[in-house]
């Protein structure tokens, strides 16, 4: 047999994503089937895979350890991985939920096929573990988590949630588009309306890490939504605030790519030659200001009106120096 007390930070979650969790070597089927003939329970009542944990439940396991725990589970490692990462961070903005930071150009956001071990959460989770706000061995499901992504070779505002009730707002947040984000670009061209609200349809490859933009809706493609206003010219570059309405993956960069003026260094859908000419290795892409919006009645409302900006992108205060970022 097996007990979990559920805390604040495993609350608010499906009872099967929660065994999942800490349990990973148990089989989703077994899970299923458990809770079917009774041998998992809440509060010693019938449950279902789908009830919704409230801080204070008892679940209850009545299983062998066999199943509980294989032999052919995985060991633990004896030393948290995220503490090969640093613990270092440019820190915008940090309260009880929420931690801000500036993420800069180079650095993944989460481990990829390099498996290296210094990634923006590793070293968001060894901050946070070295402050005494993240303690592993205290948590049964939760870890600290990133609310937004960014490419490898895009700098700027990530957001990171330090609870589980946090975690789900921001997501709700970003979905209803209650925290409105701006980025910085330099284009390779014009554009020929100094500002503009565009439309068009967006399909990810699922082969490649790519996607494809088009004028008018098909199948497999969703609606994408991309504001911009010119901030400077100077000869055939401009430097745009890109606001994003609606948010999928690589999004200001075909879109701007799609309409003309692709993103100086974007080696994936930009211009190549132009990219040589000017000696440029990655997008000239930063995100650069976040502006929160709850409502009254959200666990975050204190944070209503909070604008948080990095400073300025190096490409920026590079190729456009006098350009004022105030009121962008």
């Amino acid at each position: 047999m097996k007990q979990f007390e559920i805390q604040e930070n495993d609350s608010g979650q499906r009872l099967d994503r929660f065994l999942q969790k800490v349990l990973p070597a148990l089989p989703k089927g077994a899970v299923y089937k458990a809770i079917r003939t009774k041998h998992i329970k809440i509060n010693k009542k019938r449950c279902t895979p789908d009830q919704r944990l409230m801080p204070g439940d008892m679940v209850t396991l009545f299983l062998p350890d066999t199943l509980l725990y294989p032999e052919s589970a995985p060991v633990p490692k004896s030393e948290p991985e995220f503490l090969q990462a640093p613990d270092q961070l440019d820190i915008l903005f940090e309260n009880e939920q929420l931690l801000l930071v500036s993420k800069p150009v180079g650095l993944v956001v989460h481990c990829d096929n390099r498996q290296t071990p210094d990634t923006l959460i590793n070293r968001v989770l060894h901050y946070l573990y070295k402050t005494g706000a993240y303690r592993p061995e205290a948590e049964q499901s939760f870890t600290p988590a990133l609310c937004n992504r960014l490419d490898r070779n895009t700098g700027g505002i990530v957001i990171a949630a330090k609870t589980a009730s946090a975690l789900r707002e921001i997501n709700r947040l970003i979905r209803e588009n209650r925290i409105h984000k701006t980025y910085l670009c330099i284009t390779v061209g014009i554009p020929k309306q100094p500002s503009a609200v565009l439309h068009a349809w967006h399909k990810k490859s699922d082969t490649h890490n790519t996607v494809t933009i088009r004028d008018t809706k098909a199948e497999g493609f969703q609606e994408i939504i991309t504001g911009y206003r010119t901030l400077a010219q100077h000869n055939s570059f401009a430097l745009l605030s890109v606001h994003l309405i609606t948010g999928r993956t690589h999004q200001i960069r075909a879109h701007l790519a799609h309409m003309g003026t692709p993103i100086l260094g974007d080696n994936k859908y930009g211009n190549g030659k132009a990219n040589r000419a000017a000696h440029c290795k990655y997008q000239q892409l930063w995100a650069y200001q976040l502006e929160f919006n709850p409502e009254e009645t959200s666990c975050l409302s204190d944070l209503s009106g909070l604008c948080v900006h990095t400073a300025p992108p190096p490409f920026v205060t590079k190729r456009f120096p006098d350009v004022s970022l105030q009121n962008i």
